[in-house]
């Protein structure tokens, strides 16, 4: 039986309060409402037809794409399984849902009421299907159906499969408490000094994820693997080796897309976007902090806020006046209607600090001098001790908004 809007808001609210991933979500939103997992993804983000409609408008006009003729009456056939989406709306669903075909369950049906004209399939290779017998006709086994047997064979040991695990529940919360010390140890302590923890942890991390884990431990380890490996591209970027930088953004790239959690995904765009912001190419970063927004689709969130201030100064430093204006405007909007997700010691935070930081940048790209400064002085006296890299780099804008303040061929 199909439920109702609220069973799904229920789901929708457990996942929130857990962490689940969106992939989670759905899946059990699908599962419990008895739903298509079109359906589910919809439900799953507590979007309406019509709203689900408008966002795939928004995306089309965004990304430079033909929208379909859709309205909000088409869709719900899509989701009841009425009509088939053509395959290049299919390809649209899946862009804005963030997934593929076999996760929109629109990846073929070999269900038999999916088939036409009473069709039957063939049974897969190295799986022959005993013929179908009259309730009359006796075993040649001596008892009982040969199908249940086989089914019940292959079910236990898929059972057994999933119930495998190398983690228990304190070995995942001793990670957990390890990766939290790393990221408050990584605000203040020096970048060498860094690293060899951080690989040492991603080692054991990397060790675990090689073993067979139920699929909510290895999203977690697959979400732990982008956070350090994050973490030491930043270190290694600070020591100035570049190309080991870049190897490891992409290697945290790769593990944020394997969790499927589309905020990490996001904020690691953001992340990835600072090496070549500092060493180049600016087109590479402008990219990035681009991919980002669209990304995060206009959340409230920490994330959201931070990946509009990188974008922000991106476009000022290129000479996007109106787009820096805009999009730092729309940086303020989402942090203030954002709830803190870390501790301000948490270098996997984005505090009102670091954000008044990447807005003084821009605004020294802009020339617009004085309201840097401002911008500098207030996120300076949020440093208790003002030292590390992040005051350093405000001292360092300081700097070079006191030359462009200059006359014109002052020394």
């Amino acid at each position: 039986m199909v439920h109702g809007p609220s069973c799904a808001a229920r789901t929708r609210a457990a996942a929130e309060s857990s962490g689940w991933t969106i992939d989670t979500t759905v899946s059990a939103i699908a599962e419990c409402c008895d739903v298509s997992r079109l359906r589910a993804h919809r439900l799953a983000r507590g979007w309406t037809r019509e709203r689900a409609v408008a966002e795939l408008s928004s995306l089309c006009s965004l990304s430079g794409l033909d929208r379909p003729n859709l309205d909000a009456e088409q869709l719900g056939a899509w989701e009841r399984r009425v009509r088939m989406p053509r395959a290049q709306t299919i390809d649209l669903l899946c862009r804005l849902y963030e997934t593929d075909t076999q996760g929109l369950g629109l990846a073929g049906g070999y269900r038999p009421d999916t088939l036409s004209c009473g069709t039957a399939l063939p049974a897969p290779v190295g799986l022959r299907l005993p013929v179908a017998r009259s309730a009359a006709v006796p075993s040649p086994l001596g008892g009982g159906d040969p199908l249940d047997a086989l089914a019940r064979s292959h079910r236990r040991a898929i059972e057994r499969t999933l119930a495998a695990t190398t983690l228990t529940s304190g070995e995942l919360e001793s990670l957990d408490s390890k990766l939290l010390t790393l990221r408050r140890e990584y605000v203040s302590d020096p970048p060498m000094m860094m690293l060899t923890r951080l690989l040492t942890t991603l080692e054991e991390v990397r060790q675990y994820s090689d073993e067979r884990q139920p699929a909510l431990v290895q999203v977690r380890l697959s979400e732990m693997l982008a956070v350090l490996s994050t973490l030491t591209a930043d270190a290694l970027m600070k020591l100035g080796r570049k190309e080991q930088a870049r190897n490891w953004y992409g290697t945290a790239r790769s593990a944020a897309g394997d969790s499927g959690n589309r905020e990490l995904r996001t904020r690691l765009r953001v992340q990835a976007a600072m090496l070549p912001f500092y060493y180049g190419p600016l087109e590479e970063a402008a990219a990035l902090t681009h991919e980002a927004v669209l990304l995060n689709r206009g959340r409230p969130t920490p994330t959201g806020a931070f990946a509009s201030a990188a974008d922000a100064r991106v476009r000022a430093h290129r000479g996007n006046e109106e787009g820096a204006r805009a999009v730092i405007a729309q940086a303020r909007d989402l942090f203030e209607r954002s709830r803190p997700t870390a501790p301000g010691d948490d270098a996997w935070a984005f505090p009102y600090r670091r954000l008044q930081l990447y807005l003084s940048g821009a605004y020294t790209a802009l020339g617009e001098t004085a309201q840097a400064r401002r911008t500098q002085d207030e996120s300076l006296r949020l440093y208790p001790t003002r030292t590390g890299i992040d005051p350093a780099l405000l001292r360092l804008e300081q700097a070079i908004g006191e030359l462009l303040a200059l006359p014109t061929g002052a020394t």
